[in-house]
């Protein structure tokens, strides 16, 4: 199969999962294997267009151009292609994870969620593949609409409320901020496409470089810096499975993708360095991961707690596109690999426990950890991977955003992130320690378990195989800097 045949098998695959969903919705052991099938070939699609990267091609799906300079198209970037591993790789686990925790919880309308699943994940590789920002505007807003029955999946009124809270930020900054943006970019250079070293050199004013990035940056509300994050906790409602799409299949890693992709193939962090342009960036993106760690101890129930996890490490990836150098680009887009790894095992993790013993908050796990050794060994493995301890893959990125900022002489960013570091041990560790070294028993549902399990364990290894064998992520990033 050729790379520019992949594409188009890579994002078929789920929308024939979406149509073929309700099809077989009365007949359950069909349509749940279809999530996870899917999965594998698209990311079979997704391997094929990496390889064909790293080869040296440029995997293309043309499909109707508007004017010159101006296309419905798909052409894979480095960046790009190491999304689309991260999207499709990831599906495979998150849809059979889907099945054990949607069974195991009785949950209701299971075909309709495994439907808008699939959809939402057609959108994230079409977002990883696209070939210019137009493209990558209107897959953005499929992905947000496709996830909004999965935020409102109870139809209670606390998933009601999230629900308009996630479309109301999410549309509201996309539509008032980051379409004028890219309008923006379309006015100033003739092109909306993706290219190496970025387009706007020359051709915008430099004292207009920082309200052009902030348009992007708080247009791209998926990337939940603070004060547009609020719509992320909120979401929380939904069952874990949806948890686990938004912080680490789709929706949160397409919108940091985005900010980098903006950084790297628009304004080239070249010219976004010599303007300073994104300094204002570096420190708001410091605030959020300090605000955000200090919230996250706070809260009791997990998967607040990992929310507001995720809204710190998310902005690790946006400090690392402001620094706008090599080494902090490097380190921003292989956190997005690491901290994807991670959190799709803690929310696994929470969604095991919360399944096989109705427990969702840190102070009830006393000494559950010896009745679910498996679960609770995968999110202390996947903690010391956001902690960035080796020999987990999380080690290397923060590794390289840290030189990124010595890079630029900016110590107090290293302290930053040296600081988060420790409060990541604090409030990702507790449920750890709570779990193994304080005595409480807890009745545990075992015949709930397997479903859930394997999936956690095989991501948690993932995290370890990754810090030994970052293959072909380093690479292909390599190539993502590379003039």
């Amino acid at each position: 199969m050729t790379a520019d045949n992949a594409i188009i098998l890579g994002l078929v695959v789920p929308l024939a999962v979406a149509v073929l969903t309700p099809v077989f919705g009365s007949r359950p052991d069909i349509r749940d294997i279809l999530g996870p099938l899917g999965g594998i070939v698209s990311f079979y699609a997704a391997m094929t267009v990496a390889l064909a990267v790293l080869n040296g091609e440029t995997p293309e799906w043309f499909i109707l151009s508007i004017s010159e300079g101006l296309n419905f198209s798909f052409k894979v970037t480095p960046l790009g292609a190491v999304f689309g591993l991260v999207a499709s790789g990831l599906w495979i686990m998150a849809a059979i994870y889907s099945v054990g925790y949607m069974r195991g919880n009785n949950e209701a309308n299971q075909t309709r969620f495994n439907a808008f699943y699939a959809i939402a994940v057609h959108a994230a590789l079409a977002i990883a593949w696209s070939g210019n920002l137009l493209m990558l505007f209107i897959f953005y807003e499929v992905l947000t609409f496709s996830t909004y029955p999965l935020v409102i999946h109870k139809q209670t009124k606390d998933a009601m409320r999230a629900g308009r809270l996630y479309m109301g930020i999410l549309v509201g900054t996309s539509l008032m901020l980051l379409l004028p943006a890219v309008i923006w970019v379309w006015i100033a250079t003739g092109s909306l496409d993706f290219v190496p070293g970025g387009i706007l050199a020359g051709k915008i004013d430099p004292s207009y470089v920082p309200w052009m990035l902030a348009l992007f940056a708080f247009g791209v509300g998926k990337s939940a810096l603070m004060p547009i994050h609020r719509w992320l906790p909120a979401a929380m409602v939904a069952p874990t499975p949806v948890s686990a799409l938004l912080h680490a299949v789709a929706v949160v890693k397409a919108g940091v993708f985005t900010m980098l992709m903006v950084v790297v193939y628009i304004f080239g962090y070249d010219f976004l360095s010599l303007t300073g342009g994104s300094v204002w960036l570096i420190w708001l993106a410091s605030f959020t991961i300090l605000a955000s760690s200090v919230i996250a101890i706070q809260k009791d129930d997990i998967k607040a707690r990992l929310a507001y996890s995720t809204i710190s490490q998310l902005s690790y990836i946006v400090l690392g596109a402001a620094l706008a150098n090599e080494l902090a680009a490097k380190g921003a887009a292989l956190h997005i690999v690491m901290h994807a790894s991670a959190k799709i095992t803690l929310f696994f993790c929470a969604g095991a426990i919360y399944v096989s013993a109705h427990l969702n908050k840190v102070s009830q796990l006393n000494g559950l950890g010896y009745r679910m050794p498996l679960i609770f060994i995968a999110f202390f493995l996947a903690s010391l991977s956001i902690i960035g301890i080796p020999p987990l893959g999380g080690s290397w990125s923060k590794f390289l955003l840290m030189a990124g900022a010595a890079d630029n002489a900016m110590i107090m960013v290293i302290i930053v992130l040296a600081v988060s570091s420790l409060m990541n041990v604090w409030y990702l560790l507790e449920p750890v320690i709570r779990g193994f070294y304080l005595s409480e028993k807890t009745p545990v549902d075992v015949a709930k378990l397997p479903l859930v399990v394997i999936p956690p364990v095989l991501t948690a290894i993932l995290c370890i195989v990754l810090f030994f064998a970052p293959w072909p992520f380093l690479p292909l990033i390599n190539m993502m800097v590379m003039p």
